[in-house]
């Protein structure tokens, strides 16, 4: 798996297989996507059930954070949610923008869609929607959002400045951005970043913490800052499935650590 088209393929597949099944929860959720049947990952869910306008049915256990928590949404606004799978972080973005705002949620894989809009009717809101597309190419009119928000999606898309620079043509000027996302500190070993389903997990596709926030950066984006960080311990034997005893040796010398981090960023 090396070009962005294959990589593409195996993230919308395995979200595909995510939605189509109402009792699997996601890669970076509380049953694992690349070993369903072996692992538990809930290393990286956040707890999303205290929080107004969520919805169980939309929570298929994919984020790495709360975006929300930090991400300054106020009534009225326009809200886009990349990746928003089921619905889970655009229902609490709901609650918050209340009936005079507007929440727009984007996703490449047509079963979440679908899965989605079956939420949104349940529901009722006349001011949520769901759009089939691309973060590399949205499907999105410029200066349309307040705020862009994102729950450890970013890091499965293979051309990252795209998908930043896209975020920084759909906001309003002087609007930001607050996505969770998983990074790294230190060394990916090459057998890690070759994985096709760990790269599905949130694990190989990750950038050293400093590119990511060079990219964000290079993007045109101004007071970037990191309003969360929280380590995340991978299980042995999960690790212990795609890498060899030379290759986790290498692991454990190289790699410093893998975060989840939720960061901010203003179009000025």
């Amino acid at each position: 798996m090396n070009t962005p088209e294959e990589i593409k393929l195996v993230v919308k597949n395995k979200y595909a297989e995510i939605a189509k099944n109402a009792n699997s929860s996601g890669c970076c959720g509380p049953t694992s996507c690349c070993t369903p049947d072996k692992n538990d990952y809930t290393v990286f869910q956040d707890d999303y059930s205290n929080l107004n306008g969520y919805v169980a049915d939309a929570d298929l256990g994919l984020g790495c954070g709360l975006p929300t928590e930090y991400a300054g949404i106020k009534k009225g606004d326009t809200v886009v949610d990349l990746g928003s799978g089921a619905g889970n972080d655009v229902f609490v973005a709901r609650a918050i923008v209340g009936d005079e705002g507007r929440v727009t949620g984007l996703d490449m894989t047509e079963e979440m869609i679908r899965k989605a809009n079956l939420n949104k009717e349940k529901l009722g809101y006349a001011n949520v929607e769901f759009k089939l597309g691309d973060i590399e190419n949205m499907p999105l009119e410029n200066d349309y959002a307040d705020v862009v928000i994102s729950n450890c999606v970013l890091n499965l898309v293979p051309d990252k400045k795209k998908a930043f620079s896209e975020i920084f043509r759909i906001l309003k000027p002087g609007a930001h951005f607050c996505v969770s996302d998983v990074v790294v500190q230190g060394e990916m070993t090459e057998e890690l970043k070759k994985s096709a389903e760990l790269f599905v997990g949130c694990v190989s596709g990750a950038l050293q913490q400093n590119n990511y926030l060079q990219i964000i950066e290079d993007g045109g984006f101004k007071n970037i800052e990191i309003k969360k960080t929280k380590k995340i311990e991978l299980p042995e034997e999960l690790i212990k499935e795609y890498l060899t005893e030379q290759g986790l040796k290498e692991y454990k010398e190289n790699l410093k650590g893998i975060f989840s981090i939720t960061v901010v960023g203003y179009k000025k």
